[in-house]
């Protein structure tokens, strides 16, 4: 039987390996794969069979880059895992007649003024949204949407400058840092910009969802975003949890706001991560993402529901037919942990013998003593000083164990005034 043709990923993100390596681990025990960057990271070397040496940021060099390669060799098919990237695999499918959604519904994903245009205009539930240039644009918006608001960059991801903004004041200031912000360097890969929005009040999910086709949307898993400690006004994410037996994998009325949106943007194959507000007036789209969800949630979805979401992905942008059925019936969350000052880490440590008690899947510290980090609301996915992966009977036994764990973390962090712990 002939080997598998490789599949194209573009881009394997050069640092956070905790994070890349476990998603990239599951595509390369599907299909050998062939990296498109313009270096390759020593962690990914294990799972690669080529490298095709590209800088990102042109995608017209990348395309010529990529149709030199393919003169020779043979590609079953295109992905990208990081937000970045899913506009250039879109361009390089459609260049090579394989798999995906177009170019033009990626970028619907991406562009985060284009998608609330879209949603409003398939009458899809979302959020009431105006781009503003300027801080006066953007007080006077957010008097017109009325308080409070969200204000937010137009093209970044892991909520990056994201902020709420209860008056006028706290509009400015959040205009300026959504206007500079920028995390791994999404600068480079989408429109600049800013947007106020309405504020969406309710706890927030995120639903991975197969894209077969036109009009063939599957509801795979519904994560439950941890909510933020009392009192830390961020919008960053402290953590997840997935639960097999949860009642809004069954929600007609969820299905429909998926769906719609799924249609509104014109995507019609991948998995995706869509992020939705549980209101008062029924579920709401925050945003959809063209790509597998981050922060492992696809090791979180496998623990609980047996879905390798990694390999549907790949089975979709081969043409093959994935395999959807859910083999475990459990729970499994991770937590993330941020400092609660900002300043130089002087400490960080958790209990060597929480690694191996029952339950707990994976304790990783990513920051080391000396380093700069930011606490809420000025964090971002950089600063995270590390997370912990439980697996449990039920959501709430998750909960319960992530709480544990992190009554044992002990941070030190010396800001120019005092030290905190």
């Amino acid at each position: 039987m002939p080997d598998p043709e490789p599949i194209l990923l573009i881009g394997a993100g050069g640092d956070a390996a905790e994070y890349r390596e476990p998603v990239l681990s599951r595509i390369a025990a599907v299909r050998p794969v062939v990296l498109v960057d313009s270096t390759v990271p020593a962690w990914t070397r294990p799972y690669l069979t080529g490298h095709v040496s590209s800088d990102l940021t042109d995608q017209t060099a990348t395309s010529m880059a990529v149709k030199a390669y393919t003169a020779d060799h043979e590609v079953g098919g295109v992905m990208a895992y990081m937000e970045h990237h899913v506009v250039t695999a879109a361009h390089l499918a459609q260049q090579m007649g394989l798999p995906g959604s177009t170019p033009e519904s990626m970028q619907a994903c991406r562009d985060k003024a284009l998608s609330r245009q879209l949603l409003a205009d398939h009458e899809v539930p979302s959020a009431r949204s105006m781009q503003a240039a300027n801080p006066d644009e953007a007080t006077a918006h957010a008097d017109l949407i009325g308080y409070p608001v969200v204000v937010k960059p137009r093209s970044q991801a892991g909520s990056a400058g994201v902020v709420r903004a209860d008056n006028a004041a706290q509009v400015r200031a959040a205009f300026e840092r959504a206007a500079h912000e920028s995390v791994l360097g999404l600068d480079r890969y989408g429109e600049r910009g800013v947007l106020v929005e309405e504020f969406l009040d309710g706890p927030e999910i995120s639903v991975e969802t197969a894209v077969l086709g036109p009009g063939e949307a599957h509801l795979l898993a519904v994560t439950r975003k941890l909510p933020t400690p009392a009192g830390a006004a961020t919008t960053q994410e402290y953590g997840h949890v997935v639960d097999s037996r949860d009642p809004l994998l069954t929600d007609p009325q969820l299905e429909q706001v998926v769906t719609g949106a799924v249609h509104a943007l014109g995507l019609t194959c991948g998995v995706l991560c869509i992020e939705v507000k549980l209101t008062e007036t029924g579920p709401r789209i925050v945003e959809v993402n063209g790509r597998l969800g981050g922060d492992l949630l696809p090791v979180l979805v496998e623990r609980a529901l047996g879905l390798n979401l990694a390999r549907i992905a790949v089975d979709l942008a081969t043409g093959s037919r994935p395999q959807l059925t859910r083999t475990l019936e459990r729970s499994a969350g991770i937590q993330f942990a941020y400092p609660t000052v900002s300043g130089v880490l002087t400490h960080l440590s958790l209990p060597a013998h929480l690694a191996h008690r029952p339950g707990v899947e994976r304790i990783v510290l990513s920051q080391q003593p000396g380093a700069k980090v930011s606490a809420p609301p000025h964090a971002s996915l950089t600063d995270r000083l590390g997370f912990w992966m439980v697996v449990g009977d039920t959501a709430d036994n998750c909960c319960r164990l992530l709480d544990d764990v992190a009554l044992h973390l002990q941070v030190e962090v010396a800001s120019s005034n005092h030290a905190a712990t």
